[in-house]
């Protein structure tokens, strides 16, 4: 999951900063001063995509052809053209799951180590900025206020020049090199002790000037959020020289704001107030909460070179400005595609079916976290047990042979007449595995090798151009040719389950009908009071420990049929045969079977 998100932030991130820096460069001559520091508003929107909820942003179902066909009219029962020859299993068969054990993937314990190292990052830097929030709270202890009336009355005047009416602070502190700006309830504007003895009256107008600009157009409170970015980004070093752009390029349109504000003869004079600070400017700071009319020496000589070529705004810039801003507003938010796939592609399935009814049974489930899903097709109804859990993905483990075989089939590996594979003689722990086996055999006993061998035969691409037309859960098979089902990459959801097995049972693939057949009759486990059962186990090991079980399958009885799915989870018993008991106690319950 972390790794996961951290990638997503990554790109996302990484794309929002070039795609700014490209349009800033392309277009610089057609954007005015105060729009090349806008422009940077649209960082803070890339950086939320990736943590808004994906089902606000997600889009992908609007675009996504699916296979499942839930109108019950277009179904037809094939269940009776099942060969009659294929044997029933006994119950004392076909309950006893057959599963080997897997070592624990790497990618779960990478997943924690990444968080952690997210997560100490996070705190690191949250204890930078409450370090610097403690500074500044000792600067605002400090402050002394002005006393001097002519100085209010400069403030007053540049205050009604700026049309700002709410009462703000100024006054002086001994701790501070350089006029600053701070506070989003309590506004303080606040200027070096015996800042009169070196600035003159002209000096102290264009200072109120530049930081009341700072007020106006809410930089005080876009410094929280650059800083609030910077500690969940940290890891990026594209965002930290992304804020030091949009620090410099705000200070810019701060000055060229004063500068339309003042008279033409002014302009150097302004320059010059801003000059006689370069000598305490200070290691920028990374984490500060305040506006400080200084900067970099570097950051200085762009903007006294910007003071320099001042010109007044022409109507025509602004339009090209505006456009360029719309622009730029439309290529970040084309990102939310590719993040609501992002989103919506590992963990969790999105199940918005209206025709589902939630019940508990948390009687059956004691022990276990389990969910339990059953399709009516006749009535299109579901069943729902567990919520959340029936739209979690979890490894199939050996439901998937199913598929498995359907493949092999379509891919003529195997065909209905000719299944058998020769045991190469490694010895394995079951002793039912240690034969020559056929489809119907090694479905039975679940054995592993069997279907290991006939994926190898169909082939990696193959076989995931198959689970992509299938939509087989999160259709990943990175986990490689022999494990990819197995504890590993591949992913499906109780309720997907249930939705692939109603497409499998109605042939909605457009596959060969005799090979739905051939996998239909050796996924038939037994028959009693004129209803025939079919399904398979599976079971999740890991470090010798069962920790998830599944149960899925059909039930055809005289006039409907019912597809079900169950899934439990526990740290060390849940297998398929556990599962299978408590999927047969439910069916009962029901009356189904």
């Amino acid at each position: 999951m972390f790794l996961t998100q951290l990638s997503l932030c990554f790109m996302v991130s990484s794309y929002t900063v070039v795609i700014i820096m490209l349009i800033k460069k392309i277009f610089h001559n057609q954007l005015s001063a105060k729009w090349q520091h806008h422009i940077w508003y649209f960082l803070f929107l890339g950086l939320m995509l990736p943590f808004i909820p994906s089902n606000w942003i997600d889009i992908g179902e609007k675009f996504t052809f699916t296979f499942f066909n839930w109108n019950s009219g277009n179904r037809s029962s094939i269940g009776s053209s099942i060969s009659e020859t294929a044997p029933l299993q006994t119950q004392e068969n076909w309950i006893q799951d057959f599963t080997v054990s897997v070592n624990q993937s790497t990618s779960g314990i990478l997943n924690t180590v990444i968080g952690i190292i997210w997560i100490s990052g996070i705190c690191l830097f949250s204890i930078l900025t409450l370090i610097a929030w403690f500074n500044l709270r000792k600067i605002k202890q400090s402050i002394s206020e002005v006393e001097h009336e002519e100085y209010w009355r400069i403030f007053e005047q540049s205050k009604q020049k700026l049309n700002i009416s709410k009462r703000l602070i100024i006054g002086e502190s001994p701790l501070i090199k350089s006029p600053m700006t701070f506070g989003i309830f309590k506004t303080y504007i606040v200027l070096p002790t015996h800042f009169d003895e070196y600035l003159s009256k002209e000096d102290i107008n264009h200072i109120f000037l530049h930081e009341l600009n700072h007020y106006k157009y809410n930089d005080i409170v876009s410094n929280y959020g650059i800083v609030f970015f910077q500690i969940i980004y940290w890891f990026n070093p594209l965002i930290w020289f992304a804020f030091r752009e949009m620090k410099l390029d705000r200070e810019i349109a701060c000055d060229m704001a004063v500068l339309k504000s003042i008279e033409s003869d002014n302009y150097s004079a302004y320059g010059k107030t801003i000059l006689r600070f370069i000598d305490f400017s200070s290691k920028l700071k990374r984490f500060s909460l305040e506006n400080q009319l200084n900067g970099s020496k570097k950051q200085i000589t762009k903007r006294i070179r910007k003071i320099a070529a001042f010109q007044s705004e022409t109507k025509q810039l602004q339009r090209k400005s505006i456009t360029i801003f719309l622009l730029v507003g439309i290529i970040i938010m084309g990102q939310i595609p590719f993040i609501s796939a992002m989103a919506v592609d590992h963990n969790k399935y999105q199940f918005n079916s209206n025709k589902a009814e939630y019940v508990n049974l948390d009687e059956h489930f004691k022990g276990y976290d389990g969910s339990f899903v059953l399709y009516n097709t006749r009535s299109n109804q579901y069943e729902i047990h567990n919520k959340d859990l029936s739209t979690t993905r979890i490894s199939p483990d050996s439901t998937y042979k199913i598929y498995s075989a359907l493949i092999a089939l379509e891919s003529n590996v195997i065909s209905p007449s000719d299944s058998y594979k020769e045991w190469d003689g490694t010895e394995h722990p079951y002793e039912a595995w240690n034969n020559n086996q056929d489809l119907s055999t090694a479905m039975t006993n679940s054995v592993n090798w069997y279907f290991q061998e006939i994926d190898k035969n169909v082939g990696i691409d193959t076989i995931h151009s198959y689970v992509k037309q299938i939509n087989y859960g999160n259709q990943d098979l990175s986990g490689g040719i022999e494990q990819y089902w197995l504890e590993s990459s591949l992913r499906i959801s109780p309720v997907e389950q249930v939705q692939l097995l109603n497409a499998f049972y109605t042939n909605q693939f457009g596959f060969n009908q005799q090979n739905i057949e051939t996998v239909k009759s050796v996924m038939k486990l037994e028959e009693k009071n004129g209803s025939i059962l079919f399904g398979k186990t599976g079971t999740g090991t890991i470090n010798g420990k069962d920790i998830s079980g599944w149960f899925i399958g059909f039930v055809e009885t005289t006039d409907n049929t019912y597809i079900y799915a169950t899934n439990i989870q526990s740290e060390a018993n849940s297998n398929g045969s556990t599962a299978a008991e408590i999927t047969l106690a439910i069916l009962n319950d029901l009356g189904i079977y």
